[in-house]
């Protein structure tokens, strides 16, 4: 009997441990990979959606170009946005293709607006300025105007840091003059690290960095761009947007 009880047992099948152990580690990656979906997609849609806080900041705003396509802005300003910065000029002939429409509904609209400059490091300052006025109205009601400093991919120059400061010296004096009041600068890191701009032009300054105050100025920013992430139902993608320093903050 005992001998007929052996004969009849199925042998173990050599691979049977193999197979099972690999299904069930994949079993655990797929569920893994699962969860990194859902943390990532959590993720995506906090920042997303996410703006400082009202108290410690009470006036906030967006930026705004061509890439946000036909903006809604009774839109922009029910979620919040006091004011905008609109993408106007670039180099020395560029012009945001929405920019004047930007401008002109976004006030019938009852939000404050101000232009961006997109400096070029591969233009003569004068040029850019002659672009600039040419466009950007002289406006009382206007916000200063903004210089965006940051590096092209269509640019390969870097000129010296006294050169580049003598440039940015001339344009602002132009389009100062043009706008009737003093405009702000807008270094990126990458490009205050190189150049110091901040430590080279008395200019109220805007800093850029995602959800973390920034510290890379000379001195503490005016203007933030808190979130490059935000998508609002008013516009296409993603605007930045941006806080205001309150009056009576530490400097």
């Amino acid at each position: 009997m005992a001998t007929g009880a052996i004969r009849n047992k199925r042998p173990t099948r050599p691979g049977g441990d193999w197979r099972s152990a690999a299904a069930r580690l994949l079993r655990r990656i797929g569920a893994a990979i699962v969860l990194l979906l859902l943390a990532v997609g959590l993720a995506l849609w906090w920042a997303a959606r996410w703006t400082p806080d009202r108290a410690l900041y009470p006036t906030q705003g967006v930026t705004i170009d061509a890439g946000n396509g036909e903006v809604h802005w009774g839109s922009i300003k029910a979620a919040g946005a006091d004011f905008a910065y609109v993408m106007g000029t670039d180099g020395t002939r560029g012009i945001d293709t929405k920019f004047t429409r930007n401008m002109v509904a976004a006030r019938e609209a009852g939000v404050q607006t101000g232009a961006i400059h997109r400096y070029s490091l591969c233009q003569l300052a004068t040029d850019q300025a002659a672009n600039f006025i040419r466009h950007v109205p002289r406006r009382a009601d206007a916000l200063p105007a903004v210089v965006w400093l940051d590096y092209d991919d269509r640019c390969p120059d870097r000129p010296t840091r006294a050169l580049l400061l003598s440039e940015l010296a001339t344009f602002l004096a132009q389009i100062e003059a043009h706008m009737g009041k003093r405009s702000l600068i807008a270094p990126g890191p990458a490009f205050e690290s190189d150049y110091q701009v901040t430590r080279g032009i008395a200019r109220t300054i805007w800093l850029r960095r995602d959800f973390f105050e920034p510290e890379y100025g000379a001195h503490p920013w005016t203007m933030w761009q808190a979130n490059n992430y935000v998508r609002l139902s008013g516009a296409d993608g993603t605007v930045g947007w941006n806080v205001l320093r309150p009056q009576g903050d530490p400097e």
